[in-house]
């Protein structure tokens, strides 16, 4: 999800952590074209200072915003004054955040797991946390789980890969990450559930078990160790790497728009301070680069899947132009299956199609430029919910969003092994 960085310092510092007391998030839903380009044109306002949480789409399609306090009556009253019609979704930002820090807090206080069984997989844990997971679910598994370290972050962390494998040089794999967007914290949870579901399941899963008898899976966990420290240290809602700018006193790039797919096209920013700066040029983030030198090393990827949230939507190429994927019919009829065995499990409805088309243009991203690398099947999935909690997904939420997504990962990992060969 993008909207625009902040321009000016909107924040108090408590305790070295920035607060939104009185932030609200507003739904806007376009009546007519009129409209529709009108709040288009929002997302380069800086007066505003707004930080759009879904975006711009068609008419009839509802767009959310968090609108700061000192912003709030009077974007307030220019929507009045354009007729654009608005509902509050979050009335007061800074107390769900109160309650999900309460929530970490309490389960902070609980013994550290002494291994992956005792993990608390329905809580948010710290890049700490998840990288001993890692370790231990290596430890235990080790015949079919190891720890590729691809490359560093900006601030030196390991970007630690997960691979499961059953052996075997120059196998077909399949390529999973979460976490690219630091504020999307459902994702890396997800992921963590979805690496101990892979190493409980192989063995008695028939479906998985013929997948790892013939393929390897790469999953990353937290492809954004940084920026994902940074929501847990600073601020909540940072979405961006932790790179600093030269010459622009805003910091970060979004990962999501500095893959060497359509750069720098529509859908970006050459803005510093943009929530969808692209960078200077593209893979110039290591968190990006690192992937791409492993994807094009002897690695033989039949799928790439990037996990996103929030919206509920699974997407695939392209975003960067309109032209339709030459597989796009195969990629629908997927997709089409894949969120009618997620809905199966708890009703949760999603929508799916090309980038473009679903959601909006968008350059320079992961899943266009893995197609564009003969990676038939590249998806994005983007998680719950539609906008009541957005980023702040509550932590009794991890698992059925997990176990449901897992189910259309199986669909489109099946799908693969069956047609890779």
């Amino acid at each position: 999800m993008r909207g625009l960085l902040p321009f000016a310092v909107l924040f108090v510092a408590v305790f070295g952590k920035k607060t939104f007391e009185g932030h609200q998030v507003l739904r806007i839903v376009p009546k007519n074209d009129v409209q529709l380009h009108l709040i288009k044109d929002m997302e380069d306002m800086t007066e505003f200072e707004l930080d759009f949480w879904r975006e711009v789409r068609d008419v009839a399609t509802p767009v959310d915003i968090r609108v700061p306090l000192h912003s709030l009556q009077s974007f307030k009253v220019f929507l009045e004054t354009q007729d654009i019609e608005y509902s509050v979704t979050i009335e007061d930002l800074q107390m769900m955040l109160d309650e999900e820090q309460e929530e970490m807090e309490s389960a902070a206080r609980v013994a550290k797991p002494r291994n992956t069984d005792s993990y608390d997989y329905a809580n948010y844990h710290s890049i700490s946390d998840i990288y001993s997971f890692q370790d231990m679910l290596v430890a235990e598994n080790p015949n079919l789980v190891s720890k590729v370290v691809i490359g560093q972050s900006f601030e030196s962390r390991p970007l630690n890969v997960l691979k499961f494998s059953t052996g075997g040089t120059n196998r077909p794999a399949i390529w999973i990450d979460c976490g690219i967007h630091a504020r999307e914290w459902i994702t890396p949870a997800s992921g963590t559930w979805f690496a101990k579901k892979i190493a409980t399941d192989f063995g008695g899963d028939q479906a998985l078990t013929a997948i790892l008898n013939r393929m390897d899976i790469y999953l990353e966990i937290v492809t954004n160790p940084d920026g994902y420290q940074y929501t847990r240290d600073q601020d909540r809602l940072w979405r961006k790497t932790r790179k600093p700018n030269p010459g622009s006193p805003c910091v970060g790039v979004d990962p999501n728009r500095n893959w060497d797919a359509g750069f720098g096209g529509p859908g970006t920013s050459n803005n510093p301070c943009s929530q969808i700066y692209r960078g200077p040029r593209a893979n110039s983030e290591s968190e990006v680069k690192s992937i791409v030198d492993f994807v094009n090393s002897n690695v033989n990827f039949k799928a790439f899947i990037t996990v996103h949230a929030f919206s509920q939507l699974l997407l695939y190429p392209y975003g960067f132009k309109r032209t339709p994927a030459r597989d796009r019919r195969e990629l629908d009829a997927l997709a089409r299956r894949a969120t009618t065995d997620l809905t199966s499990l708890f009703g949760t409805r999603y929508r799916f199609g090309s980038i473009v088309t679903t959601i909006y243009q968008a350059s320079g991203g992961s899943i266009d430029w893995a197609y564009d690398q003969g990676i038939k099947y590249s998806y994005a999935f983007e998680l719950r919910d539609t906008g009541s909690s957005g980023f702040l997904l509550p932590a009794n939420q991890i698992i059925p969003t997990a176990q449901e997504t897992w189910l259309a990962l199986m669909a489109i990992m099946d799908h693969t092994n069956r047609n890779s060969y």
